[in-house]
């Protein structure tokens, strides 16, 4: 329901240390959330429990032919889990860079019994991110590939280890482990006695960019993630039986609720994709009956492309859930006048607040799912102005039971929750109808392809390279991606280096490939306040005006 009042009656946020970690706790708000049921007693190892007990048969996970029961999931979870206690301490932090293959769902089931924190990561990081994420959680095992898209993990681990004080065990699946370890080394022995878990202890740690450039990592517990679960249960049209298709990466928060977390607690089947492509995509959700499908807006304008092509209704899908960048109104009443049955809505996020808004699926509400990003949930919204007063125009400040208990280092949230524990989003939003939209971002993040990309991060490494006297990297609009990354340059003596040069450079210091400028911009100088400061919303107004 939307709040459009302050309210300080539960502003009592301290600090608690559950398992070794401090975490934000507001008792009155903790105490409010397990009343209304969206906070419970019970972990992920008892909901893992009763599926094999009650339901052994039941496929929970399908990656290509390979098709996990209930049964075979939790058999594997527990040997698994009795390989990691015996490397690593309850408490500790097990990282995962994996596409989406049905392991990564037995490295996540094994990490929760083992009493330990997951962190999964996305593939397409380099070893600048790797190094920094790896030595910064104090990880103790990471799970990779031998080889992805031709991609040499195994040598990228090599050379990430040497550079580590504290290096994890590296535990390498489908292929050649080299000095490392093969993953199926840890499927083999005897199960072990596991630790009870606390529901209210950190149990998952993803990293999220920010305006200071390097990321940050989020804390997220057994309950924070249950009452975003059940938040989709109420609002998504969620029943047993379900199959959703999930080719958003599983190293996101959205992509590992909907493979690892929702077929356990609503019963439904997680049809896993290791890479988005429209028309295999097409074809799997005919094949497996997919009713619900969550992605960024170029998989929508791809997957309704492709069945418009195969002359394809789908059914039976009964939800698409599209967010993670600018998702043009025209493309949620295309795509809602294409597909039979579905509802397809816009929503609203981060991996802070993850589902901070549920869309609006009611069938005749086709403006409001295209127009604005829907209703929020069980989060409270307020639209905050220049007074700190709450307005119908505003940033967009939000807290609910599925926010994050914190960043893994407390002063990273000197700025980040204001007086009454609302998260900052940094974005700026109104209200119309009861419904958020959201019009524009306060903070300085490019959104491509539904990643988030810290422009300074790119801009530290720039700033280094001698032919660049000064730089700014900015987002700019772009139809396929929603936005693109322009660095704008200005030399030095000499030449600028152009978009080839660049990504050379950046790869060679270690940036992933999505974070690299598709453009590059050459000015004489950059526009700047008087205190100096680079007006990126000028360079964005002229670039943009430039290209129309």
């Amino acid at each position: 329901m939307t709040v459009h009042s302050r309210n300080s009656a539960s502003a009592g946020v301290g600090r608690r240390e559950i398992e070794n970690r401090s975490v934000r706790w507001d008792p009155s708000r903790a105490g409010d959330a397990y009343a209304r049921g969206l906070w419970v007693r019970e972990t992920l190892a008892e909901a893992l429990d009763r599926a094999a007990l009650s339901t052994p048969d039941r496929v929970l996970i399908v990656d290509g032919e390979i098709e996990l029961t209930a049964a075979d999931l939790r058999r594997r979870a527990l040997v698994l889990a009795a390989r990691l206690l015996e490397r690593a301490p309850r408490g500790a932090v097990v990282s995962f860079m994996l596409p989406n293959w049905h392991e990564a769902a037995l490295i996540y089931l094994a990490t929760t019994l083992a009493g330990m924190v997951a962190h999964p990561i996305l593939p397409s990081l380099r070893d600048r991110e790797l190094k920094f994420m790896l030595d910064d959680v104090d990880s103790r095992l990471i799970f990779v590939p031998a080889d992805l898209r031709g991609h040499d993990y195994v040598a990228m681990m090599d050379r990430v280890v040497a550079d580590l004080p504290s290096p994890p065990e590296v535990v390498v699946l489908r292929g050649p482990a080299g000095r490392h370890t093969a993953f199926e080394v840890l499927e083999t022995g005897d199960i072990a006695p596991l630790p009870m878990l606390e529901p209210d202890a950190v149990r998952m740690i993803l990293y999220t960019s920010g305006t200071t450039g390097m990321p940050k990592g989020v804390m997220h517990t057994h309950n924070s993630i249950h009452a975003l679960v059940r938040q989709l249960q109420a609002h998504w049209l969620i029943e047993p039986g379900d199959v959703f298709l999930v080719p958003s990466p599983v190293s996101h928060i959205g992509g590992s609720i909907y493979a690892f977390e929702i077929p356990l607690l609503l019963g439904t089947t997680a049809v896993l994709m290791e890479r988005w492509e429209a028309d295999p995509g097409l074809t799997l959700m005919r094949r497996h009956g997919c009713t619900h499908m969550a992605g960024a807006t170029p998989f929508l304008e791809q997957l309704l492309a492709a069945a418009k092509s195969a002359d394809d209704n789908l059914p039976d899908l009964k939800v698409f859930i599209c967010g993670g960048a600018a998702v043009p109104p025209s493309l949620i009443r295309a795509a809602a006048d294409w597909f039979a049955k579905a509802r397809v809505t816009r929503v609203y996020g981060s991996t802070e607040v993850p589902v901070t808004t549920v869309g609006v699926l009611e069938a005749e509400a086709v403006d409001l799912a295209a127009e604005t990003d829907g209703r929020p949930g069980v989060a409270e919204v307020h639209l905050i102005d220049a007074d700190e007063a709450v307005a119908e125009t505003g940033e967009v400040r939000a807290r609910g039971p599925q926010m994050l208990v914190g960043y893994l280092h407390p002063e990273d949230e000197a700025t980040v929750f204001d007086a009454d524990g609302f998260y900052r989003t940094g974005d700026l939003g109104r209200w119309d109808d009861g419904c958020l939209v959201i019009s524009g971002r306060a903070k300085d993040i490019i959104i491509r392809k539904g990643e988030n990309i810290a422009p300074k991060e790119i801009e530290d490494i720039l700033v280094t390279h001698p032919r660049i006297a000064e730089i700014a990297v900015v987002g700019l609009p772009d139809v396929t991606t929603g936005e693109r990354a322009c660095a704008v340059i200005v030399p030095r003596d000499g030449e600028a280096p152009n978009v080839i040069e660049l990504g050379a450079f950046l790869r060679e210091a270690g940036l992933a490939s999505f974070k690299i400028p598709e453009q590059v911009a050459v000015l004489d100088a950059l526009p700047k306040n008087d205190a100096g400061k680079v007006l990126k919303h000028v360079l964005r107004a002229d670039l943009t005006r430039g290209a129309a």
